[in-house]
């Protein structure tokens, strides 16, 4: 993930992961619910996802990939796979 997205909305210390670009997330912590095009879902081998938020090098220069990381991760969050956003 970009640095400058992490500086501008960091996870706190209790979430168990911080959404990237590419995020995996072990099938211990849950189920993944359908997130928005263009976000790619990929199984890993009955262990866990790999969520892929855009098919192009994310950048926080584009306001678009901000959305989309914001909404994956409210999303997320209500899937209570991590904890409500702070910022």
């Amino acid at each position: 993930m970009s640095d400058s997205y992490e500086d501008a909305f960091p996870e706190s210390d209790t979430s168990p992961f911080s959404l990237g670009w590419m995020t995996y997330l072990s099938s211990r912590l849950g189920t993944v619910p359908p997130l928005p095009a263009p976000v790619r879902i990929e199984p890993v081998e009955g262990r866990g996802t790999l969520i892929v938020l855009t098919p192009e090098r994310f950048t926080v220069a584009n306001p678009e990939h901000i959305a989309l990381a914001r909404r994956v991760r409210d999303l997320l969050a209500r899937a209570e796979l991590m904890p409500p956003a702070t910022s």
